[in-house]
């Protein structure tokens, strides 16, 4: 949003969104059957750039989609292993602030980048409306926790 003579104007937002697939490595039985971390790290984020690609988000726009950042291996310390990070830049087109809160609230994400508009002045009102769906995509996010740890 930016103001002009006293009017709000919307116009939609530009963002760009850094996630990073974490890909778990499968020790194979025997001496078949295993994938790397790295090889699996791959795997998951072309499998979410498809679902980027395919299903529409609500208020969301996927312009680009930039899959030419290099795997990367980080040694996780509570694990004691390689752990395998695959990166992914989207570049979107948000219809309002809120909107972009989904991407941001992922266990993936790590960067956001707003392109346009260059200044943002919210009200009271928005910035309302924000921390609620803040909270909201926090809720689904603990109610999304509480399930993988209740199936173990």
């Amino acid at each position: 949003m930016s103001i002009v003579n006293e009017d709000i104007m919307y116009r939609p937002l530009k963002v760009k969104v850094r996630m990073d697939f974490k890909g778990v490595g499968k020790t194979g039985r025997f001496l078949f059957g295993g994938k790397p971390s790295d090889k699996a790290a791959e795997d998951l984020r072309e499998q979410q750039v498809a679902v980027f690609r395919n299903v529409p988000i609500q208020g969301i726009q996927v312009e680009d989609i930039d899959m030419s950042t290099e795997v990367y291996m980080v040694h996780d310390e509570i694990t004691d292993s390689e752990v395998a990070y695959a990166p992914v830049i989207l570049l979107l087109r948000a219809e309002t602030l809120e909107d972009v809160v989904r991407f941001i609230a992922r266990d993936d994400f790590r960067k956001i980048e707003i392109i346009d508009p260059p200044n943002m002045s919210l009200s009271r009102y928005d910035v309302e409306r924000l921390l609620f769906r803040v909270a909201e995509e926090m809720r689904v996010y603990r109610s999304l926790l509480e399930r993988r740890m209740n199936n173990r």
